[in-house]
């Protein structure tokens, strides 16, 4: 078989499903491969490699397997990019293929070369630019062991057009079923480091957990909940980290942080005396930019990754391990211990926070208003969601209202927002990529009117794709998030951050799409009702405050 016919049996090996990409003119080998061989890959063409990159993202979230997009050389190459790091530092599987110009044109200047390998390298886990076709096989191998394996992460890998028709023997299409998901090789904890702590939590008086992503991604909340009911002890959450627990339980607080936590659920942030961080690396956001926990907190540590140990607290126990098998191991300890455990007292704790923090909302959310507000939308949206509705967030304004306030009734991945590197556009093409990842639930995409803008184009993607996806716009004619910034950080001197109020629902309707445009609160609950019911693709345009003028939940604007 040839290089492209490798390729794609190389992918079929790896149990890949699903495809996101654009064509160019050095895929035409790739393409023809797709289509002349039976694989049962879907492959789905996007408008922008940038959205391929995001679809994969949303996939690869909701499935727990490798997202795959691919796009072609030049600006395909370079487009592709802002989807890569996401996934790289958000801990995803996603595989991008960009195709190449011939190895044997490198260095005569021709038409879209760029130095891929050194384009790619600082923002994948693994990297590589295939030289011979020979190589194919095992460098899809590589990459799988790679994205799969550890800290899950992306991976790129460069396919030249020539070497696209060179010969590769059939005998080397394989792949380790392992590599098919993720994680795969899971680690156990060493020797101790479970038992280490134990030891320290159940020496401290008023303990809190603290999850980011790796809970979901290890899928350990089965474990987390148990330890968290035998304990009662209190568990937050990063925005990543939204998942681990069900919202509605009783040991459940909620995201604390600078994006969605409020001051009532930091509390117990600045109030314990332990935490414990389980798959988070205590970041900036989580930590409100390392405002909590303060110098004397004693901290403990369960991550998959050792240079997230220690790197931004002292810590009393590192446990480096797969979180699933770190927890079993916490729990088998807890299992072993004689006499009765000790119970921290943290639902009745939780009760009392959330019944203040729910408190404040629904007077905003109940409120008689003439302008629609943002809690009103998330209120809505609490009534009308479905249980197994997964919510797809651009970094906006919606992200902090829902991040504090929704009410996930099911632990696992339902809420799916870019945290890593926030860039807007991403909702509307990664909430396609959860509905193939997870044909079976309601998909819901939030965002604001700037993101909108950025992606509008990939509506005729969903359209074509008859995927019943229903997104809502917050529109408020600005760039929110800075100018809300300006207000708090430069005494209301706005600059460049407005722009002309654009009728959303118009140009969606245009692609195809069936839309609605809210401008009063009561309207809200039949427009949701009617989008949730229709077939096919739905858009809500909502007119609502402007993020400067709300209480939105983000720490640095409550003073």
């Amino acid at each position: 078989m040839n290089g492209a016919e490798a390729m794609v049996r190389s992918l079929e090996a790896h149990g890949v499903t699903h495809i996101f990409g654009l064509c160019g003119d050095t895929t035409l080998p790739f393409y023809d491969a797709m289509n002349r061989l039976e694989h049962g890959i879907t492959h789905v063409l996007t408008r922008d490699e940038r959205s391929a990159a995001y679809m994969a993202d949303g996939f690869s979230r909701v499935t727990g397997r490798v997202g795959v997009c691919e796009g072609p050389s030049g600006g395909g190459a370079t487009y592709i990019l802002p989807g890569l790091i996401e996934a790289n530092e958000s801990s995803y599987a996603v595989l991008a293929i960009t195709t190449d110009i011939s190895v044997g044109s490198y260095g005569k200047f021709p038409l879209t070369e760029v130095d891929q390998d050194a384009l790619m390298r600082p923002l994948t886990k693994f990297n590589t630019v295939i030289k011979r076709a020979d190589h194919i096989p095992r460098m899809v191998r590589q990459a799988f062991r790679a994205m799969t394996t550890g800290r899950s992460g992306s991976a790129h890998l460069g396919l030249p057009y020539d070497i696209q028709y060179d010969d590769v023997p059939a005998d080397d299409i394989w792949g380790d079923p392992k590599h098919h998901s993720y994680p795969a090789y899971r680690a156990a904890p060493e020797p101790g480091a479970a038992e280490a702590a134990v030891e320290a939590i159940l020496t401290a008086k008023s303990p809190l957990i603290v999850c980011g992503g790796g809970v979901v991604i290890a899928r350990a909340m089965e474990e987390l909940g148990k330890i968290a009911s035998r304990l009662d002890i209190a568990v937050g959450t990063s925005i990543s980290g939204k998942g681990s627990l069900a919202d509605t339980h009783p040991q459940s607080l909620g995201v604390v942080g600078s994006n969605g936590g409020t001051d009532e659920t930091w509390e117990m942030m600045e109030g314990a005396d332990l935490v414990v961080f389980m798959g988070c690396r205590a970041g900036s956001t989580t930590t409100s930019r390392w405002e909590a926990p303060k110098p004397g907190q004693r901290i403990v540590h369960f991550d998959n990754d050792p240079m997230t140990i220690g790197a931004n607290y002292p810590t009393e126990v590192g446990v480096v391990a797969d979180l699933k098998l770190a927890l079993q191991a916490v729990n088998a300890c807890l299992d072993a211990r004689k006499g009765n455990l000790p119970s921290f007292g943290g639902a009745a704790k939780i009760a009392d926070i959330k019944q203040r923090k729910f408190a404040k909302f629904e007077k905003l959310a109940n409120s008689k208003t003439e302008q629609v507000l943002p809690e009103q939308i998330i209120h809505a949206l609490n009534r009308n969601l479905p249980d197994d509705a997964i919510v797809v967030s651009d970094p906006g304004t919606s992200c902090p209202y829902y991040n504090a306030y929704s009410q996930q009734k099911h632990p696992g991945r339902q809420y799916i927002t870019n945290r890593a590197h926030g860039a807007l556009g991403y909702s509307l093409s990664a909430s396609l990529g959860a509905w193939f990842g997870r044909p079976g639930a309601k998909v819901v995409g939030m965002m604001g009117d700037g993101s909108f803008n950025f992606t509008c184009g990939e509506l005729e993607t969903v359209v074509r794709c008859a995927a019943p996806i229903t997104y809502v716009v917050f529109s408020n004619a600005n760039f929110g998030w800075i100018k809300a910034s300006q207000r708090e950080d430069c005494d209301k001197r706005y600059y460049n951050v407005d722009f002309n109020r654009t009728n959303h629902a118009a140009v969606a309707e245009a692609f195809g799409v069936k839309t609605w445009r809210v401008e009063r609160s009561e309207d809200l609950d039949p427009a949701l009702t009617e989008a949730f019911a229709h077939d096919g693709p739905t858009l809500i345009d909502v007119v609502c405050q402007a993020l400067e003028d709300s209480a939105a939940p983000v720490r640095r604007w409550m003073g």
